[in-house]
């Protein structure tokens, strides 16, 4: 008995070293990543007129990298989720500097998508390559949750939220409990890495208290529903398209040109270059009070699956937030409940909903906007996790029914 306590605590702590160091190292990718992100953003952002019309030339260039240097990493984070899985033991290196050019790409000339997808498939092939390389730790699972954590929270400084949502997003309906303490160490380490090497954190402190009454919570759980339709939807149409386009066009790089042409055209068109990029100008607006218009969520929905379904990378999460933000606004003022809150809640049940997580989009809630209104967030994102229909944006997710 006192030999297996102290061989698991054992391993807990050479798990928990190892984690520092990867933390350490991802975070400081993150920080190179993210920050040149930024200012390509913000450059197209002043130039969308001479920007966007090449975005399918951009995309030409990136299925050409691909398929010239690593095609399997195409795959992305099914290729991650395969591994986690045991179906594969290979995850090629140069899925990271490939990863990170074609999402650099992607936002430059105005495609809708994310970055936390890079953040996380860099994570788990930089901390898989590292440990299967010096062979020191002998459960592959660990390594790429824990390199998932760091990647996730590097990018966003929020490492609660990394944590559980590396540990719940691979199987849903388990936890990883056993990796929860180096998954903390690495997603701190690459948090207060990213953080002092200048990515700056969004976060807003909302205060808006509301009475829980029963009026209330009928409300908060329409929200949920809500949250979670939109969600699903996302999930389902972004499969959806990726098998129609392929269905379409059996030749990937035209795929790609006549597609990124339909919606260089339509990202000009629609308020000129305002649903490009991440989303964050949908965010600020939700929480300063700037413009948000009804059809601002359906509108970035539409346009972030058509950029990821076609095949220009990124990720999803961050067009998410602004989906739910911008959704949260608008039924924020139909159901008279505080528009901040609203959004703040959107922003965190949809990335839930889509993600098929339910801690994760708790933990962010609190960790961006503040504890006061944990007991909302629990709420709307345990209604959106019921009813977004099991259906994730990760196609290699398992699930665990408990009914079965």
């Amino acid at each position: 008995m006192i030999r297996k306590f102290i061989t698991h605590y054992k391993k807990q702590l050479i798990y928990s070293l190892y984690a520092l160091a990867i933390g350490i190292l991802i975070g400081a990718i993150d920080a190179v990543f993210g920050g040149i992100l930024i200012k390509i953003t913000a450059f197209r952002s002043n130039n969308p007129q001479k920007l966007i019309p090449f975005l399918p030339f951009a995309g030409i260039f990136i299925i050409f990298i691909y398929q010239r240097f690593s095609k399997e990493s195409l795959n992305g984070m099914s290729l991650v989720f395969k591994t986690a899985h045991g179906e594969t033991d290979h995850l090629p290196k140069r899925l990271v500097p490939l990863i990170i050019i074609s999402t650099w790409l992607t936002h430059l000339f105005g495609g809708s998508a994310g970055r936390e997808g890079v953040a996380v498939q860099i994570g788990a092939t930089v901390s898989h390559s590292i440990g299967k390389k010096y062979k020191v730790l002998g459960n592959p699972r660990a390594l790429l949750v824990i390199g998932m954590a760091a990647g996730f929270s590097g990018l966003f400084q929020t490492p609660l939220t990394a944590t559980f949502f590396a540990i719940e997003v691979l199987v849903t309906g388990v936890m990883m409990y056993e990796v929860l303490l180096p998954s903390l160490v690495a997603s701190y380490a690459a948090s207060m890495t990213s953080h002092l090497m200048g990515l700056e954190k969004f976060s807003i402190n909302i205060n808006s208290s509301i009475q829980l009454d029963s009026t209330t919570l009928i409300k908060l759980i329409l929200l949920g529903v809500i949250f979670g339709i939109v969600g699903g939807t996302f999930a389902i149409l972004l499969s959806y398209f990726k098998g129609l386009f392929s269905r379409l066009f059996k030749h990937t790089m035209l795929k790609i040109l006549v597609i990124g042409c339909v919606l260089s055209i339509l990202l000009l068109l629609l308020h000129l270059g305002r649903y490009s990029g991440l989303g964050t100008n949908l965010i600020s607006n939700s929480f300063s009070g700037g413009t948000i218009f009804n059809y601002d969520w359906l509108l970035k929905l539409i346009l972030t699956l058509l950029t990821l379904a076609v095949g220009f990378q990124g990720g999803e999460v961050t067009p998410l937030f602004a989906i739910g933000a911008s959704l949260g606004v608008v039924l924020g003022g139909i159901l008279g409940l505080p528009i901040m809150l609203v959004a703040a809640l959107g922003y965190a049940a949809v990335f839930g909903s889509a993600t098929n997580t339910i801690i994760a989009p708790i933990l962010i809630g609190v960790e961006v906007f503040g504890p006061q209104n944990m007991i909302y967030f629990a709420i709307v994102c345990s209604f959106a996790f019921l009813f977004n229909g099991n259906k994730t944006i990760y196609t290699m997710q398992k699930r665990h029914d408990f009914f079965a």
